[in-house]
């Protein structure tokens, strides 16, 4: 056995191939530059956003219990089929109405994704007897999601590179969700969840599932504890693509590749820098074990990360308004860092408080309230960055995010 506690074996790399292979995402670091180069403003990609969170938000809980009830490996095929739909949206999209039909079909595969996923890991923990290493094993399997964005974004620049355009990077992308579908059906059945024969019985679990669920959730200190979780991915998901305009801004000023067009001189630096970022990630997720283990308990590294965190974010927008175009970059990375450092302590934390019986349906619930809070700061910070610039704009949301942190920082024991 491991010095971690658990043994890496089929079932651990195939969890891990999981993380890679979804995370193969070539459109990730250009979507916000996509989206501007259709000619959208960021108030209408904010709107995007905003209305792919929101129906995140809403399908949230009916997903966790579908998987719950019906299957989770069939749950998750669902999931790969939607957001295979949603890429060949984007790739033939020119109009705001098609890209808003295309982030349905994408809220849809996330959805039915994330709890899901999670469930099936913690279950598996729990079938080999590691439920205390949950913090190690999801850092470590999320390490493998990063590394594989470190390889995406390399691929994606080369591919905006060599066709000179971004289009082409939505049909690529196909190809390592199509793995990823088969990956998941060669999971143990164990893994599924309970299977029904009959409608009676699928109600039943129905009923089952969501009372476990409302009593796990009527409690303020779930309640807190779920939405200080949730505060900093939420704030992580709206803000990270505005890392995408920080770098355009970046690589124009810089006094090379000046005989190549500017999408193809953004597009190198992007990559390159996508790919450190995400390399430095996946060290972060990785070593989240051994970061909470300098902590009595895990509330402490939980809310020193969430506020330094945004801190950040605050003084990089303050970086960027004063044109410190490569200090914002710097200070941007952080908000990154700490997001994988911090997610495994997280979900640690919040799945110790859950009803087992509900684990995908309750993790559902934490993914929800990140949508909700993602959808807010992402309708405010569209919003402020059309009005006042995009250095403003993310100086102005951080601000109301630490605000809001202050009111759901976790208590200590």
């Amino acid at each position: 056995m491991a010095k971690t506690g658990f043994v890496r074996n089929l079932q651990y790399a195939k969890f891990s191939a999981y993380g890679f292979l979804k995370n193969l995402r070539f459109y990730e670091p250009f979507l916000m530059l996509i989206f501007l180069d259709k000619g959208l403003s960021y108030f209408e990609i904010g709107t995007l956003y905003a209305t792919r969170e929101i129906l995140i938000n809403i399908t949230e809980i009916p997903s966790g219990v579908i998987a719950d009830s019906l299957g989770r490996r069939m749950t998750m095929i669902f999931s790969f089929l939607a957001y295979i739909l949603s890429f060949l949206l984007f790739y033939f999209a020119n109009q705001f109405a098609v890209l808003m039909f295309a982030m349905v079909a994408y809220a849809f595969g996330d959805a039915f994704r994330t709890g899901t996923h999670k469930a099936m890991i913690f279950d598996y923990l729990n079938e080999m007897g590691w439920s205390n290493q949950k913090t190690h094993y999801y850092g470590k399997t999320r390490a493998w999601s990063q590394r594989g964005s470190a390889v995406s974004a390399l691929i994606a620049a080369f591919l905006v590179f060599y066709n000179g355009s971004y289009a082409p990077i939505f049909l690529f992308t196909i190809i390592p969700y199509i793995l990823n579908m088969l990956l998941i059906i060669s999971y143990p059945v164990s893994l599924d969840g309970p299977r029904h024969s009959s409608d009676k019985r699928i109600r039943d679990e129905f009923g089952f599932v969501l009372k476990s669920l409302a009593k796990t959730m009527k409690s303020w200190s779930m309640v807190r504890t779920i939405s200080s979780q949730a505060l900093l991915t939420g704030y992580y998901k709206a803000f990270k693509d505005y890392l995408q305009p920080i770098l355009q801004t970046f690589a124009l000023s810089l006094p090379i590749l000046l005989a190549y067009e500017d999408q193809k001189r953004t597009a190198l630096i992007v990559g390159i820098v996508y790919s450190i970022l995400y390399a430095t990630t996946a060290i972060a997720a990785s070593s989240s074990g051994k970061f909470s283990d300098h902590f009595d308990e895990l509330a402490t590294p939980l809310n020193l990360t969430l506020f330094v965190g945004i801190s950040l974010g605050l003084i990089s927008g303050l970086m960027l308004h004063l044109t410190y175009a490569a200090l914002a970059v710097v200070l941007y990375l952080g908000i990154y860092l700490l997001e994988n450092l911090r997610k495994p302590m997280g979900i640690h934390y919040v799945s110790d408080q859950m009803d087992p019986a509900s684990l995908a349906s309750a993790l559902s619930v934490e993914s929800q309230v990140e949508s909700l809070f993602a959808a807010i700061i992402a309708l405010l910070l569209g919003w402020m960055s059309t009005l006042f610039g995009v250095g403003l704009g993310i100086l102005f949301v951080s601000a109301f995010c630490l605000v809001v942190g202050v009111f759901l920082r976790l208590p200590k024991h």
